[in-house]
């Protein structure tokens, strides 16, 4: 039998459908609009400008929306199975086990196809994540925001490690495109497999409200009828599968995992189902603006998304930490 808790409730799907959220997607849609406009080569002017268009910007404003979402996804699903608001991807080492997995891929196989790097980190990712956990479920701290410090610790432990084979191997520098956090080099026949993140965004949304339950602990889990060990795994293999198709594909989109679902929580409270479609939504947005700004910025050069994203959200990063400290 179903637990009543497992179902939405009417206030929830009355929520979820917000008429404010079409006001959100029409403002996603006008920065996606600009996206496709923004760029050096002359689209609208040059004889192959069609063919460009659909090589180039297509793909990458697809990439920016699947990247955005998917990020932003994985960061809401790792803060509630921690019931931890500092933790996402970058906080907890999850993106520096994929680059090593994706590294040993590299190493190991000649040439290795984007499906075979795409398993190489999505294995990584997931063992990296399971690591995490299981150190929060037998080491007991006392404060919150020493969760987020132990996992950038093993992060920079793990991403030393890959700084080091990548050394001795005359790789750092393919290691220092692939952590860029990049949609340069996106374009048709590359970006595809990013749709499956698409497929993980319709999961978490069908299993919600378990994942929500697995988060308030263990024992309310199992009085429910909810296999808690199962959605903690559940979880992990969603936030790795997402981690490492987007670190393959695109690089490293450090903190949007952080922003984003602080953001929406402060605004509409905790309601994971409720909050999705704006978590995708406002992930979408930021990673537009930011890639946006860093092909304009010096154009026509192009600044790494990665690297106004990382200040954006180094910089929310602290305020939170202190709006966490002044509370106690």
């Amino acid at each position: 039998m179903t637990s009543p808790l497992l179902a939405p409730t009417p206030r929830s799907s009355a929520r979820l459908f917000d008429p404010k959220l079409l006001l959100g997607v029409l403002v996603v849609a006008v920065l996606l609009a600009l996206s496709l406009v923004t760029g050096v080569y002359d689209i609208a002017g040059a004889d192959d400008g069609a063919q460009m268009f659909q090589i180039t910007r297509v793909p990458r404003t697809i990439a920016l929306v699947l990247a955005g979402a998917a990020m932003a996804m994985a960061g809401l699903v790792m803060q509630l199975l921690t019931q931890n608001r500092f933790v996402e991807p970058t906080t907890t080492g999850t993106t520096e086990w994929a680059g090593l997995g994706l590294l040993a891929v590299m190493l190991l196989v000649p040439q290795p196809s984007l499906p075979l790097r795409m398993a190489g980190a999505v294995l990584a990712a997931f063992v990296g994540t399971m690591v995490f956990f299981a150190f929060l479920r037998r080491v007991a701290l006392k404060s919150s925001l020493i969760v987020p410090i132990v996992g950038i610790m093993l992060g920079a432990v793990v991403g030393a490690i890959t700084t080091y084979l990548a050394l001795v191997t005359n790789s750092l520098q393919i290691i220092g495109v692939w952590f860029a956090g990049s949609f340069t080099s996106v374009m048709r026949g590359q970006y595809e497999m990013l749709w499956i993140v698409a497929l993980i965004g319709v999961i978490v949304f069908l299993v919600a409200d378990r994942l929500t339950i697995a988060g308030l602990g263990e024992e309310i889990a199992t009085n429910v009828g909810v296999n808690y060990n199962r959605m903690i795994l559940l979880g992990t293999v969603l936030i790795a599968v997402t981690t490492g198709v987007v670190t393959v594909v695109v690089g490293n989109l450090p903190f949007l995992g952080l922003i984003v679902p602080n953001i929406v929580s402060m605004v509409r409270g905790d309601d994971l189902r409720s909050n999705l479609p704006w978590v995708c939504l406002l992930g979408i947005a930021i990673v537009t603006v930011c890639d946006i700004i860093g092909r304009a910025i010096i154009m026509p050069f192009e600044v790494p998304v990665s690297l106004i994203l990382g200040v954006v959200g180094a910089v929310v990063f602290v305020l939170l930490l202190l709006r966490q400290r002044r509370r106690g």
